[in-house]
């Protein structure tokens, strides 16, 4: 351990130092030079001058014709090529840009505004159009990230007319032949020039990478492509009338349970403050980023949320690519990559292997927590994703929540302070500062499947100790039935797994262990608590992890499930109870299901024990053999097939209460030769 931290310590050191020498004197930009001057310099090659009146009519009708007609082809294979294309469209987008400056909102919003309707979001682009009128470098780029994800997603439900299964890339989705059918190959063309293809400009995707910086984005694209989504808007009302069809917008994902994101405290504008000041001297920003950095808490401190998340995620990136490149020995990759190679994104930089097989090194200098959390906000099924969401215009950018966006900048407040220079030792002590460093330090990921597994017991066991609290007929009153007298069937499982959980003993945490009643709901509700809070490493789980995972959770599921039944059997048949409008045979049936829920709650019990010491030492199936691994497989998915069972059996369709007790004494049985075979997983934890 002392090895480790030193060899991170010394790469740190050498990391200051790297960032010093890549201060903003190198790195000028992060396009390399091919990308730099397509996007700079070859549309602006060309002075002509082009009438906007042979471009749009008065009424704000585009002319397609203009505009395709500078679409060039290779005579090789007929494809696009783009740079002739950029060049002949340069000067093109230039009137553009100029007829929309000269335009008054009002004049702007008579012409143009019903074309957006189609987007679904008119209001972004009205705030486009007034961007343009300043031509704020920050705040144009901005514009043109919001309105390729608004067109990424208004363009996919206009697939949604004639295909199925939208495509989940922009480039895939704009070469798509069903986008072809409604608009014409030719206009898609025209898009891919400007976005989707990395032949072609690609402003989506150097943007929202983190690879253009706002000086680097000539204003002109963002008016051209403004331009094009009201002329899209016009054509796709041609098809409409044509076909009959009509045009649906997909909901927008929503973010539930936001309090699952908690992990730093709110910011307030003190700490923002210090983060100002922070940025001026942090080696993770790059100096020509600078003014997204600030912009993005200027937007924070407006209440902005979305448009903070939108300028961070793109500087958080360049960030971390920086100190990937610097770690991996790869300074080359700080630039954008040429179309015939990939971009180095998130993507690569949070995985466990570079493409050449060799271990990546950014994981051990930003070490496991900044490690969960990224994985947990960028690439967990079940986290937000928020990039992915934001960047293909899923989000209502209206409605976005303030709690993202107060946790993604206070982790990136963290790596400012974290990858600075030695004089910001003050930094990392200030009052404001610490408590951000300390939540940072200690996070553990909370959208892994272990993590996750871990809330799905817990919410069960919650669900298991609600029985006791519901009104039931007395105990007494079920003794006097013939057939229920005794409760021996019941009294005879719950011996067993008592049995059975005092073979694990020397697994389970002492403190935890009721010798009086083992399987008692206190006792377990504690034990399980014990259980969740312990360590399990979720970073890069290998397959075979992930496969018992994928089982322990559909058992968690299944016996949730079983509960939820329970207790709603038992509120609807006590109400009728009391109501006395049970016939004789539901009476009995009530009874009978009262005298099974005495061995159910503690089976439920018992298998989210089992569940929970299966987790916590999950890992130690990678030590199995393959035969011994499959027979663990195959044990687990017998519990698993139990549980699906007595949801079917507890059903109110079904109500086979006394067919729970065959079925109960089966599966233990089983759980008991588990165990006695030593096939489990089980070792001593503590």
């Amino acid at each position: 351990m002392h090895q480790k931290y030193t060899e991170i310590t010394q790469i740190k050191a050498i990391l200051s130092f790297t960032f010093q020498m890549a201060s903003s004197d190198l790195v000028t930009t992060c396009l390399s030079p091919a990308v730099h001057y397509v996007i700079c310099k070859l549309g602006f090659e060309k002075k002509d001058v082009y009438d906007i009146n042979n471009i749009v009519s008065e009424n704000g009708e585009v002319c397609w014709q203009a505009i395709t007609e500078h679409v060039c082809y290779l005579e090789s294979d007929q494809s696009v090529d783009y740079i002739k294309s950029i060049r002949s469209l340069g000067p093109v987008c230039e009137s553009v840009n100029l007829h929309f400056k000269s335009l008054t909102k009002e004049k702007f919003v008579v012409q143009y505004a019903s074309w957006f309707h189609w987007t679904n979001y008119t209001e972004l682009f009205l705030e486009v159009f007034d961007v343009l009128q300043c031509a704020q470098s920050t705040e144009v780029a901005l514009g043109l990230m919001k309105l390729t994800s608004c067109l990424e997603r208004a363009l996919g439900d206009v697939y949604l007319l004639v295909g199925k299964d939208c495509p989940f890339l922009l480039r895939d989705l704009l070469a798509s032949e069903q986008l072809a059918v409604v608009f014409g190959q030719v206009v898609m063309d025209v898009l891919r020039i400007f976005i989707g293809s990395p032949y072609g400009l690609n402003l989506r995707n150097i943007l929202w990478h983190g690879f253009a910086s706002p000086q680097e984005i000539p204003a002109k694209y963002c008016a051209m492509l403004l331009f094009l989504t009201a002329g899209l808007g016009q054509l796709l009302q041609t098809y409409l009338l044509q076909t009959k069809c009509v045009l649906v917008h997909r909901p927008y994902v929503t973010f539930i349970r936001l309090e699952d994101l908690d992990a730093f405290p709110d910011l307030n504008h003190e700490t923002l403050s210090v983060a100002e000041e922070l940025l001026q001297m942090s080696n993770f920003v790059l100096r020509t980023m600078l003014p997204f950095w600030m912009a993005a808490l200027t937007a924070f401190k407006q209440s902005r949320y979305a448009d903070c998340v939108i300028l961070l995620l793109p500087q958080l990136e360049a960030g971390l690519r920086l100190l990937f490149t610097t770690t991996n020995k790869c300074p080359n990759r700080l630039l954008t990559a040429e179309s015939s190679a990939f971009y180095t994104t998130f993507d690569e930089m949070l995985t466990k292997h570079l493409a050449n097989e060799e271990i990546n090194q950014l994981p051990s200098v930003l070490e496991e927590p900044a490690m969960e959390f990224l994985w947990d906000f960028l690439n967990h099924q079940e986290g937000p994703r928020i990039r992915d969401h934001l960047s293909h215009g899923e989000i209502n950018l209206k409605a976005f929540p303030r709690e993202i966006a107060n946790q993604l900048l206070a982790f990136a407040i963290t790596l400012l302070c974290r990858f600075s220079d030695e004089d910001t030792v003050a930094f990392k002590e200030h009052l404001i500062i610490k408590p951000l460093m300390n939540c940072a330090s200690c996070y553990r990921s909370r959208f892994h499947p272990i993590s996750r597994l871990k809330k799905q017991v817990l919410e069960c066991m919650k669900s298991i100790c609600l029985w006791h609290e519901l009104p039931t007929v007395s105990e007494e009153y079920i003794q006097t039935v013939k057939g229920l007298e005794g409760n021996t069937e019941a009294s005879i499982l719950v011996l067993k797994m008592s049995e059975i959980l005092s073979q694990w003993q020397q697994y389970l945490p002492h403190n935890c262990c009721n010798s009086d009643d083992p399987m008692s709901t206190v006792a377990t509700e504690r034990l399980l608590l014990e259980l969740c809070d312990r360590y399990v490493c979720t970073l890069y789980s290998p397959r075979p992890v992930l496969e018992v995972l994928v089982v322990l959770r559909k058992i968690s599921t299944q016996c949730h499930q079983v509960s939820e039944q329970v207790i709603a059997s038992i509120k609807s048949r006590y109400q009728q109870w009391t109501e006395k409008t049970l016939r004789s045979r539901q009476r009995h049936n009530y009874l009978r299901m009262l005298n099974s829920i005495k061995f159910l709650s503690p089976v439920l019990r018992l298998i989210l024990v089992l569940i929970t010491l299966e987790l916590v030492n999950v890992h130690l199936v990678c030590k199995k053999n393959p035969s011994d691994y499959h027979q663990y497989l195959k044990f687990l998915k017998s519990v698993l097939q139990y549980t699906e069972n007595l949801v079917t059996y507890t059903s109110p369709e079904r109500n086979k209460w006394d067919e729970t007790i065959q079925l109960t004494n089966n599966a233990l049985l089983k759980i008991r030769t588990f165990s006695d075979r030593k096939l489990t997983l089980i070792q001593s934890a503590t």
